[in-house]
């Protein structure tokens, strides 16, 4: 679905929707009051956020995977697998496995580590026990209450921040940010901006998403689609490389391209003279043959403050385990 732009300011749909969002704000305190969290081996970080929509989660769990592992852990990545039908639990495995089975993000998560998806959380993180995992990352899952977290840290996109400050469907929050930022151990806030954030004693993190190779497409003429949270992000990210956007077309978040819209998408491109880019998210939902005539964009998170992430790192890395009995 595509964000409702009155999500992004106050107004009389927001007011209307309120008291379904006062309900949406409930049941996520009714289910952490009913919740026996499982304790799996692995020392567990969630990646979650408190917002509806994309805010950098998963090019940040992979940062994260990436430095915990140099420090000679066993990452494993756990996730709900939105868009796939498979319950799980299951070990992801790219060259078996399709988005319409795991969803699309467990699929870049499994090019970087062990990638489980489970709906059940606590089901998969006793597979990624019995895998032998030192480090489970919660790609998503703030607001799931199944697994005991070690430390939970809280993505913010920077730009947009809590939206109109009012909870889903009358805004874009999960939940109240006061009520989300009690139980979060750190903030990562992502790209430009200055969030109102409430008093906070944790650690605030700055990163930003950038593209893997960004001279790849300077000065070349693109025609650029996605289908994320907020896919202008990507438009200006292309922008900021230079390269020379001819058009743009945008796409719910999580879309099913049709063979259909493919072959309009590829046309339109070849009618103005611009080569096909999107997401590397939307790239794996491709029809395998439809990607052989779109460039994805392959983007990574570079944090800003060394100092700040070590603190981080060091604090994941010393949580404790459970001993077995």
């Amino acid at each position: 679905m595509h964000a409702p732009e009155f999500w992004n300011r106050d107004g009389i749909a927001a007011s209307l929707l309120s008291p379904l969002g006062a309900l949406y704000g409930w049941s996520v305190r009714a289910r952490q009051a009913r919740a026996h969290p499982f304790r799996p081996r692995a020392r567990v970080l969630c990646v979650g956020n408190l917002t509806a929509g994309g805010s950098g989660k998963t090019p940040i769990a992979i940062a994260l995977a990436h430095a915990l592992a140099a420090r000679s852990l066993k990452i494993a990545f756990l996730s709900r697998g939105y868009g796939g039908w498979l319950r799980g639990p299951v070990q992801v495995d790219p060259a078996y496995h399709s988005s319409h089975e795991v969803g699309d993000e467990p699929l870049l998560l499994a090019a970087h580590g062990m990638t489980i998806v489970a709906r059940d959380r606590a089901d998969g993180a006793q597979l990624a026990d019995s895998l032998g995992a030192d480090i489970l990352i919660m790609d998503d899952g703030f607001q799931n209450f199944q697994i005991a977290k070690d430390v939970s840290l809280v993505v913010i996109d920077a730009a947009t921040g809590f939206g109109n400050g009012r909870l889903i469907p009358a805004g874009p929050l999960r939940e109240g940010v006061a009520q989300g930022l009690a139980r979060a151990d750190a903030i990562v806030l992502v790209g430009q901006g200055a969030p109102a954030l409430p008093p906070f004693a944790g650690a605030i993190l700055h990163a930003r998403i950038v593209p893997s190779a960004p001279d790849a497409l300077r000065g070349r003429s693109v025609f650029a689609f996605a289908g994320i949270g907020r896919p202008q992000k990507f438009f200006d990210m292309l922008t900021a490389i230079g390269a020379q956007i001819l058009a743009t077309q945008p796409f719910p978040d999580h879309h099913r391209f049709t063979p259909t819209e493919l072959a309009v998408l590829t046309q339109t491109a070849q009618n103005i003279g611009a080569l096909p880019v999107t997401t590397e998210k939307d790239f794996v939902r491709l029809d395998p043959v439809a990607r052989t005539h779109i460039v994805p964009v392959p983007v990574h998170a570079a944090f800003t403050d060394d100092a700040a992430l070590k603190g981080l790192l060091d604090r994941i890395a010393a949580a404790g385990k459970v001993s077995t009995i």
